[in-house]
């Protein structure tokens, strides 16, 4: 039997939540990681039991397509006779694994946690609902089960010896059709981490004073090989997009580190940043409610912190 996963890139390297569902497909099958790239990163992916590689050429199928991309998981899923095929809970991972359901009229369960195989065409899962504040136990019966996994639920775990990893280079022939929703990527635009798999997030909400006052968090953030999230009060008052929100109705994170910057910590903030492994916030309130949720505070003017901290970074 065998399981397919959606594998996202970081830089040419699997992203953190697709080695997290890999770690979750290992434990049901053998695992295959479809990849959309030129190249593969076979030593990543056989560290993690990656036994096969179906490597999706770009040369006919440029930029995000997620309708082309459904497309040709259905087909591999055909072809490999899979019984599963897995993603990250990422905005891509849910919208491309939707589509797959739509077209092979499969279901599919957003944002598991557990996923057990119960005999022949039936999977046992928990997954998140209402943002991870409650959870639901579920049955899915499916004759291949389609399913994203929590970006929180699983810790990326290599296995305990390397694969040989087998690599199938195919190129598919997309329609007009299957194209006309595109995302192309400029050089410029492409790399660095997405909100959702950045080890490191310098978030900043109504205590940065408005759109001018992001350039240091911005600063800050490439520093530390992060990026910049916000709280929903930010992307309300129009000072940066909505992709950028941290929170219940934005991106669930589960960095190494979330530096909370201004933000008093609404609970449906922390329902998106409490996968973080590490808090720090800088706050002027002392009673802000992040502070409860928080490792370590600041309580100071981040508009003094930030700037000493970046100098800090610098001279380092």
């Amino acid at each position: 039997m065998t399981v397919l996963v959606l594998v996202e890139l970081d830089s040419g390297e699997p992203a953190d939540a697709s080695l997290r569902a890999v770690s979750m497909a290992r434990s049901i099958s053998d695992v295959s990681a479809v990849v959309f790239a030129d190249t593969a990163p076979r030593d990543t992916l056989a560290r993690y039991g990656v036994s096969d590689v179906y490597l999706i050429e770009s040369s006919s199928l440029e930029g995000y397509a997620p309708l082309a991309w459904a497309r040709v998981l259905a087909g591999l899923a055909e072809e490999t006779g899979a019984t599963a095929v897995l993603a990250a809970g990422t905005d891509r991972g849910n919208e491309v694994l939707a589509h797959l359901g739509a077209i092979t009229g499969l279901p599919m369960a957003a944002n598991c946690t557990i996923v057990t195989p119960d005999g022949g065409q039936t999977h046992r899962l928990v997954r998140h609902r209402w943002a991870g504040l409650l959870l639901e136990e579920a049955v899915m019966e499916a004759p291949v089960a389609l399913f994203t996994v929590a970006t929180d639920a699983v810790a990326p775990v290599p296995a305990q010896a390397p694969s040989a990893i087998q690599v199938h280079l195919h190129k598919p022939e997309p329609s007009e059709d299957d194209l006309r929703v595109r995302a192309v990527e400029s050089p410029a635009g492409a790399g660095g981490a997405s909100l959702a798999t950045a080890r490191v997030v310098v978030g900043g909400g109504r205590g940065v004073g408005g759109p001018d006052g992001f350039a240091p968090l911005e600063e800050l953030a490439g520093l530390l090989g992060g990026v910049v999230g916000v709280s929903r009060v930010v992307t309300s008052e129009g000072w940066r997009p909505h992709k950028q929100q941290v929170g219940q109705t934005g991106t669930k994170i589960t960095p190494e580190l979330y530096l909370a910057c201004g933000i008093s910590g609404a609970i449906q903030h922390i329902a998106g940043c409490a996968g973080a492994k590490h808090i720090i916030a800088i706050n002027t309130d002392p009673g802000a409610p992040i502070l409860a949720h928080a490792d370590y505070a600041v309580i100071g003017d981040l508009h003094q912190v930030i700037p000493a901290l970046v100098s800090a970074l610098r001279s380092r």
